[in-house]
């Protein structure tokens, strides 16, 4: 039986939507984050050394990180129902299947991180000190870095419905992280209207829904 080893409010949720979209049998071991440093607890390590989610299981193989997994699932149980049937669909859908971790969740996980270096314990006299160093590598390279890369996808989706042209595929399953990340933090709801219509139809999917029911509660970068 193919297992989900599946951290609460983590990427592996992209895992059982696409396990729901290919209509696949599988079961879900819940791991939960500690409550204070948000960490993955030390019992991912002994199914992966690093001890990080994503990671399935499926017989005696183990498979990890997010890109690795979407595509061993295609390959072994279904690529003609998520992955695209032209040669510039697949072109595309091999790109943002790296670009999504790659390129685009780097600079929001550098966002997050800077953002909460000045709320953590410190003399009170280097808060300041900290607040305005953070403050500035995020005015000054990190929120343009960002800026220029959602125009980049709002650009994308304006052309096509999806990141792969005119097809669903298993490249929107990816890409759903760093468009969801963006929307908590970088007012995509009202700036960027193609990006905020992607985020609205692939929250109706069905299989999106029943990943949800399964995987419980889910709030990505939120605070």
């Amino acid at each position: 039986m193919l297992i989900v080893h599946h951290l609460n409010n983590s990427r592996s949720q992209r895992v059982l939507w696409l396990l729901e979209e290919l209509g696949v049998p599988y079961e879900i071991k819940h791991y939960q984050r500690d409550a204070k440093t948000m960490l993955a607890p030390a019992e991912l390590k002994a199914v992966h050394p690093l001890g990080k989610s994503p990671v399935i299981t499926d017989g005696d193989q183990v498979i990890a990180e997010s890109g690795a997994i979407i595509e061993y699932l295609c390959r072994a149980y279904g690529n003609d129902k998520v992955v695209p049937s032209t040669k510039q669909g697949m072109l595309d859908y091999s790109y943002f299947l790296h670009y999504a971790e790659g390129s685009a969740m780097p600079l929001f996980v550098m966002k997050l991180i800077f953002g909460e270096i000045p709320k953590r314990p410190m003399p009170f006299f280097v808060r300041p000190i900290a607040r305005a160093l953070c403050g500035q590598v995020i005015k000054t390279w990190l929120q343009p870095q960002i800026n220029t890369h959602l125009a980049f996808l709002e650009q994308t989706l304006q052309a096509s419905p999806w990141f792969a042209g005119s097809e669903f595929s298993a490249a929107d399953i990816q890409m759903s992280f760093p468009i969801e990340a963006a929307a908590v933090r970088d007012k995509v709801s009202t700036k960027y209207p193609a990006l905020n219509d992607y985020l609205r139809r692939i929250h109706e999917r069905p299989a999106y829904k029943r990943a949800l029911e399964r995987g419980g509660p889910y709030n990505l970068m939120g605070g």
